[in-house]
């Protein structure tokens, strides 16, 4: 059974902070091919299309195209801050490899 991603609590409250839904956008999460690994996250802010899977919390929205849906089949969304700096992350167990920027990886 295919499984859609997952969004943690702390992802939709960093989007309630930046106030994402206030201004009718949500967080994309797509893959694209590309990056030094075979695929990467394109990460951005963006108005939900049609076709998306929408995924709600805290009034917040994140979206997945169709197309990068099966590469984040079980995979976790959250939101990470740390000394170098804070950005949202994506936990893909699909993933059979990452580089070391965790925007890129292979399956």
């Amino acid at each position: 059974m295919k499984l859609p991603p997952k969004v943690t609590e702390r992802a939709f409250a960093r989007l309630a902070e930046i106030g994402a839904a206030d201004q009718g956008q949500a967080l994309r999460i797509a893959v694209e091919g590309g990056g030094c690994s075979g695929f990467q996250y394109e990460i951005a802010l963006d108005a939900p299309g049609t076709d998306d899977l929408v995924l709600e919390g805290q009034g917040q929205k994140v979206v997945v195209d169709t197309v990068s849906l099966p590469f984040l089949e079980n995979a976790v969304i959250d939101f990470s801050e740390e000394l170098i700096g804070a950005k949202f992350t994506i936990n893909n167990p699909n993933a059979t490899a990452s580089c070391g920027c965790g925007t890129s990886f292979s399956m």
